[in-house]
């Protein structure tokens, strides 16, 4: 059998310690040439040590080598693992910030395009008065007052309200006018001419979409939801 030296090596088998422990117990047993005893324990100790195989020394020394390895691995893992759900954090954090940049701007473009859109507006006023118009003539007054960013949306509700009938009557309800405003009596705030002249129907129209819906595609949007506005 192979022996070697581990004096001053903290290494142990079962057996070594086993039996420095009976060496130390008889030791202490005795109360007469303690120091005699004690260099005795100390050499039986160093001696002992000396008898464990070199075999066991080295599995001794490859565990402790691969739990050291073992702990730098879990330690590598845990810091992998923080960094990337730091950068994870501040990679969603970065796209939040650019989503809310975009909509906000667009939200800007958008306001800015409506705001050109009612400067560009003709006034109710600015159409001469006839004794009747023809549909085509009424949606022409309508691109005008509404402007063309929203008069798709316009004429959407308008087709399906009164078919750009200017003179619609609902008997039943009372609704009248290119809008079907109820009653058709509440026109009489865009002008007197309500009845007869389209031009103020679309002026009536228009206020009260952009007041309850923002818009007329406001309104569009709405009435597809219901099938009214």
């Amino acid at each position: 059998m192979t022996r070697i030296s581990v004096r001053g090596f903290a290494v142990a088998s079962a057996t070594a310690v086993t039996t420095v422990g009976a060496v130390v117990g008889v030791a202490s047993g005795s109360q007469q040439g303690q120091t005699t005893n004690d260099v005795e324990a100390t050499a039986a100790d160093a001696t002992l040590l000396a008898d464990i195989p070199a075999g066991q020394q080295a599995q001794v020394q490859t565990a402790s080598l691969t739990q050291q390895a073992d702990s730098a691995s879990s330690a590598a893992h845990a810091e992998a693992k923080k960094s990337a759900e730091e950068a994870a954090r501040k990679q969603a954090a970065e796209a939040a910030a650019a989503k809310k940049a975009a909509a906000e701007k667009a939200a800007k473009e958008r306001a800015a395009k409506e705001a050109a859109s009612r400067s560009a507006r003709a006034d109710a006023g600015d159409f001469a008065q006839k004794a009747s118009y023809t549909t085509a003539e009424v949606q022409s007054m309508a691109k005008k007052i509404v402007g063309a960013g929203q008069f798709q949306c316009f004429s959407q509700i308008v087709e399906r309200e009164s078919g750009w009938n200017y003179q619609a009557s609902n008997p039943s309800s009372g609704a009248y006018g290119l809008m079907q405003a109820l009653p058709g009596s509440k026109m009489a705030s865009a002008g007197a001419d309500w009845r007869t002249n389209p031009a103020t129907q679309i002026k009536w129209g228009l206020n009260y979409m952009d007041s309850r819906y923002g818009s007329p595609c406001g309104a569009w949007d709405f009435w597809q939801a219901n099938n009214w506005y």
